[in-house]
């Protein structure tokens, strides 16, 4: 990850999928454990980051014990971080155990040159992800305001096909009018999410569009059904140089963590 002067370094967490019981495995994988992975992994060779962001579907039972013990865990990062929920998480639950501290809700920070603007994409009752009017204004009013400044747009649902089927039919419902509203601000660089579990990445109208691997279970790229892909746990890196310039690469945890079931289909 590149340190030049200017830079602001942010890692993103996604999909860590936590529960109330620490010990408790997602498709035989200990969710807690691989975070705890990934985390070591990231202090081992991204550190320290200027930013944190956590995006979504954070704890998978949408405990208030989860959202405590992972509250705990970032909150000993002694960096800022911001996040926001996915289809698995309790918006309100998660605010209310989760923010506090150095662990902030969503919104829009500056930094460097650049301006983060995170955004709530979940829907309740759903596992697709929609952007309420509220959330429409806050991008659109956070991108007036910094003009200037080079922008990175983050939420949980992708606004684009990823290739696989069945994922596609769970993403961004009305990606038409996101991609409207960025479409009128030529400072945006980016947008990033979550929940597809795998790397991706697309350029639409020399914007950048990222997607990332869960700090757990991985989904297989391309796959029509339900496919548990065998890559390991991992998470995002991004450098922001303050000309505008965006770095970022995938990390991966170097072996499996133990108990995967590689030929379960579906949870």
């Amino acid at each position: 990850m590149t340190t030049a002067p200017g830079c602001v370094r942010v890692l993103q967490f996604t999909d860590t999928h936590l529960y109330a019981a620490p010990e408790t495995t997602l498709l035989g994988m200990n969710t807690e454990s691989s975070f705890e992975l990934c985390l070591a992994l990231a202090r081992q060779r991204f550190w320290p980051a200027d930013l944190v962001l956590a995006s979504g579907d954070l704890v998978h039972d949408a405990s208030a014990d989860g959202y405590g013990r992972l509250h705990a865990r970032l909150a000993s990062l002694h960096t800022p971080v911001h996040a926001i929920p996915g289809n698995h998480d309790a918006a309100d639950v998660l605010r209310s155990h989760l923010i506090a501290g150095s662990v902030h809700d969503g919104g829009a920070v500056l930094c460097g040159q650049w301006q983060i603007v995170l955004l709530d994409s979940s829907l309740p009752g759903s596992d697709a992800g929609r952007l309420s009017a509220a959330q429409l204004r806050h991008l659109e009013t956070s991108l007036q305001a910094h003009p200037q400044r080079h922008a990175l747009i983050c939420l949980h649902h992708p606004p684009v096909d990823v290739g696989s089927r069945w994922l596609d039919t769970m993403k961004l419902q009305n990606a038409d009018a996101f991609f409207a509203l960025v479409d009128r601000h030529p400072q945006v660089r980016a947008v990033l999410w979550g929940h597809v579990h795998q790397a991706f990445e697309d350029l639409r109208h020399d914007v950048r569009l990222l997607a990332s691997p869960s700090t757990c279970v991985q989904f297989k790229p391309d796959s029509a059904d339900f496919a548990i892909d065998a890559r390991t746990p991992g998470f995002r890196w991004l450098t922001l140089g303050d000309d505008g310039d965006l770095e970022t690469g995938i990390e991966r945890l170097d072996q499996m963590p133990p108990g995967l079931q590689l030929h379960s289909h579906g949870y």
